[in-house]
This record gives structure tokens, C-alpha cells and sequence, in this order.
């Protein structure tokens, strides 16, 4: 099954998430269902972002969005954590400092764009601009409306400088996102993790959700493509996440750089060096 067809916000179309079914699991039944085929692509994504970093010839930008206990952090540690943090970054976006406010929205972000040869996940981004601020009235309808086309723009730029990007919205139920944060009061390993404002922020869920599906609309485009991730099942969640990332990287066909020294000559030399301490042990 073609994860990547199926989840896959099409340039143009209209998103409307209650057609979208959290609770989705295509052929999967359960957990160890999944859990092969899982471990099978976190250590093709190791292995496919090892070429990334040697070959050094393009970047990957990965953006994670979700409404709180969706699983971004989840994501992070389960799937794109397999990656080599020589060439992996994540940098989470919270709400903004007086000196990033003090500039224009993409401003904080572009500082935090990847490099050629490196992985960066973005742990929320600079969608939150049209989402969180518009939710809650930081700017206006006329300043936020403008936003999708700034950032659109920001996109096609780092495309064009070599960046390939993947959106995913891990796509939550509300029921299931109650449970969770019963689970957090459950458990005092979690305790941590609560926050007054998480249940606060239920209150807008349906604000959030016609945010969500504005953004995912207006801003899905060929070379930054959204995915709507059905995330009511982490485990689920997890191995979609690393499928679509696996296959975009497989379609790149990276290869690994050419070798600029004799390797035949350098091995004549270690042969060498191996005879002549196995000499010196004897004589010793």
C-alpha cells in the first residue's frame, strides 16, 4: 500500500479532516502487526541518511505538526530518531522570544534551515503563525490570510537551493486525545508533561481544526507536499511517518561519492606496516 499516495495532500484539493479517519490502520491489526515492517525502515532510514550526509548534495526538512499529545515527540523518538545525530537536528518552535518577535514571522525559522547533507526536523514550525496565531487573535485576519503565501514562497526557495521538504499532520481524534492526557495523569513518569493549557486548548479544537485544514489546503504544493497522518494508534502513526520518509529518500537515488585516493595503494601500505610489526614482535 502507497502510504505516501494515500496520505498525501493533493496541490489544490480541499481538506475537510472529518472525512479523514484518525483511527485508520489500512491492513494492520495491532501493534505487532507493525512492528516488523517498522523496524525494517528505521534501519533503511540510517542507512539512507548516511548516503544523505556523504553524498552532501541536497537536505531533508521534515515539519511536524499536531494538535497536543498527537505524538510529535513520539515521532521524533521512535522513528526519526534512528537516524545519526552527526547529521540529524531537531529544533522545536514555542511561542516567540521578544527578539524573534521583533522580526518577521520566518525570521526565527530560516536561522534553523537544514544544511546541505543534513536531516532537520522541525518539532512545530513556522505554521504556527497561521495556526496558533490566528486561533488565538495575535494578528489579524488580514495579516495571518497573507502568511500562506510568504510561506509558500519560503518553501520553493529552499526546494530550489536543494532542500526537499515533508509536512505531516499527525491526525488526532478528540476522545483519543483525552485519553492520553488521562495517561499523563496516570502516570507520574508523565507528570512532567501536563499542562493547564492543554485542556484549555480543547476549547478551540474546532478552531484549530478549520486552521488546520485552511493551511493544509493553501499550502500542500508539489514540492513541499502535506501528510495527514491517521495517529489515533502511535504505532500506526510511527510506521507511516517512516515509510513516506523512506521512500522519498529511496526515490533520490543518492549515491555515495567517488573515492579521491588509491585505495589499492593505501592498502599495499597498511600490508606493509602489518608486516613489519609482526617482524618486530618476533625479533622482541
Amino acid at each position: 500500500m502507497n502510504y505516501g499516495q494515500i496520505f498525501r495532500v493533493k496541490p489544490g484539493s480541499k481538506v475537510n479532516l472529518k472525512e479523514i479517519n484518525p483511527d485508520f490502520t489500512a491492513k494492520h491489526k495491532d501493534k505487532n502487526s507493525a512492528g516488523k515492517k517498522l523496524k525494517q525502515y528505521t534501519q533503511r532510514l540510517r542507512d539512507l541518511q548516511y548516503h544523505l550526509y556523504a553524498e552532501r548534495k541536497r537536505s531533508l526538512l521534515i515539519c511536524l505538526q499536531a494538535l497536543d499529545a498527537a505524538g510529535k515527540d513520539g515521532t521524533i523518538n521512535h522513528v526519526l530518531g534512528a537516524m545519526n545525530p552527526q547529521g540529524t537536528r531537531v529544533q522545536a518552535f514555542k511561542a516567540p522570544t521578544p527578539e524573534e518577535a521583533a522580526h518577521d514571522f520566518l525570521w526565527r525559522v530560516e536561522k534553523h534551515v537544514p544544511s546541505i547533507g543534513e536531516v532537520v526536523i522541525f518539532n512545530r514550525s513556522h505554521y504556527e503563525d497561521v495556526l496558533a496565531a490566528r486561533v488565538h487573535k495575535l494578528v489579524s485576519a488580514e495579516v495571518w490570510s497573507k502568511r500562506y503565501e510568504f510561506i509558500n514562497d519560503f518553501e520553493k526557495k529552499l526546494v530550489a537551493n536543494g532542500t526537499h521538504i515533508l509536512k505531516f499532520f499527525l491526525h488526532i481524534s478528540p476522545q483519543e486525545q483525552l485519553q492520553r492526557f488521562k495517561q499523563r495523569l496516570d502516570d507520574p513518569a508523565r507528570h512532567w508533561k501536563i499542562s493547564e493549557s492543554d485542556y484549555k486548548e480543547r476549547d478551540f479544537w474546532g478552531e484549530y481544526i478549520k486552521a488546520y485544514e485552511d493551511a493544509l489546503t493553501r499550502t500542500s504544493t508539489k514540492q513541499a507536499p502535506w501528510y495527514v497522518i491517521p495517529s489515533d494508534h502511535k504505532w500506526f502513526r510511527n510506521l507511516s511517518v517512516a515509510k513516506i520518509v523512506v521512500e522519498t529518500l529511496e526515490s533520490l537515488k543518492m549515491k555515495l561519492p567517488a573515492t579521491q585516493v588509491d585505495i589499492d595503494q593505501i592498502r599495499r601500505k597498511y600490508h606493509q606496516e602489518q608486516m613489519e610489526g609482526a617482524k618486530g614482535k618476533k625479533k622482541a
